[in-house]
């Protein structure tokens, strides 16, 4: 899973990033710097997996992962150029979705940019400039799609037809995932990369101790069916440079947060987009942990492991995590009848247990 990070300057992109980092992210090939792009690889802890490999006694845990990518904030001409701002918005294109920071708090020694602190006006600013790096890439997109469309290209005509209503709704501020695909360009909004055909997953950078989103990044968020969440990206540094988990939870109650930054984070993401996990284990074998989208089939799961393990998919074992520890492993599961086989088309439930059989 990828996200993009984006946000005006001094909204505390950086800061959550440096959080989210400390948080035991794997820095990539990036320098972390204002200019050039940033990625950190961030493990998603999840204590039924530690459960199942200590029970079916797993050689080693490996987590499911979420990769952040962390651009320079944006500033107002962004997709004109102004602040290399086509540069930044071309290394998010291929993410998941967009996680935009947005700064709600007046406190601290760091200026607005803006010289006032408006979280409504702030994202308007940030998805104005998204709208506008759309209609610059889907008016380059259009060109190309009409020379294919002269020759009777079918597939062509009908993502030219789209493409045409994507520009006059991004002329008028309507972002892309608001334009219906045609049957006949299903392919179309993968080919296009559209800032705005992306999930949004608001992050409302707050004071500490403050656990609720401002009504005005929460109204945002219900009219683009948008997730948001509260998070003070200072706050999360200074948890993040404790050593002790104990003295961590203990600050985390003093200021009566509920739960860490990274965690809300990681809840909210994957609610956005719809996904759950499933876990395989085994003896002296990795226990690992893979994201899948609600409803996907054993099939499909499969292919997260390996496409040639779906390719040669027979049949699934099947166990819930809950019953499998408490069971005390697959043997006395199966006595139980709570493992079962199941075939290509079983629906993947969250926490399930899989083994594939070939």
């Amino acid at each position: 899973m990828k996200i993009g990070i984006v946000g005006l300057p001094n909204a505390g992109k950086s800061t959550l990033f440096n959080a989210l980092t400390r948080a035991g992210a794997e820095t990539g090939d990036y320098a972390f710097t204002t200019i050039d792009p940033n990625v950190a690889v961030v493990p998603v802890p999840d204590e039924r997996l530690d459960r199942v490999a200590a029970t079916v006694r797993s050689s080693s845990v490996v987590n499911e992962t979420i990769e952040f990518h962390d651009i320079a904030g944006l500033v107002p001409g962004a997709a004109q150029g102004e602040g290399l701002g086509n540069k930044f918005l071309a290394a998010i294109r291929e993410t998941d979705a967009i996680c935009h920071v947005v700064r709600c708090h007046a406190s601290g020694s760091v200026p607005h940019p803006e010289g006032r602190v408006d979280p409504g006006e702030d994202i308007d600013l940030i998805e104005t400039e998204l709208l506008a790096a759309d209609l610059e890439q889907s008016e380059r997109r259009l060109e190309r799609v009409i020379k294919q469309s002269k020759t009777g290209d079918k597939v062509a005509i009908a993502e030219q037809g789209w493409l045409e209503q994507v520009v006059d709704a991004l002329g008028s501020g309507t972002p892309v995932r608001d334009v219906p695909v045609p049957d006949a360009a299903k392919g179309a909004p993968q080919r296009l990369f559209a800032l705005t055909s992306k999930p949004i997953l608001y992050v409302a950078n707050v004071d500490e101790g403050v656990e609720e989103v401002p009504e005005a990044v929460a109204a945002h968020a219900r009219g683009a069916g948008a997730t948001a969440v509260p998070i003070s990206a200072r706050i999360e540094v200074e948890l993040g440079d404790l050593d002790d988990e104990g003295e961590a939870a203990e600050m985390r109650a003093e200021l009566g947060i509920s739960e860490s930054g990274l965690a809300r984070l990681i809840h909210a993401a994957f609610e956005l987009l719809e996904l759950l996990v499933f876990f395989t284990a085994g003896e002296d074998k990795e226990a690992m942990s893979r994201s899948l989208r609600r409803g996907s089939s054993a099939w499909e799961a499969a292919g997260k492991i390996h496409t040639d393990i779906q390719d040669a998919f027979v049949r699934a074992e099947v166990v819930g995590w809950s019953d499998l520890v408490e069971s005390g492993g697959y043997a006395p599961a199966r006595d139980k009848g709570l493992l079962r086989t199941e075939g290509r088309t079983y629906q993947i439930a969250d926490g399930d247990v899989i083994t594939i059989k070939v």
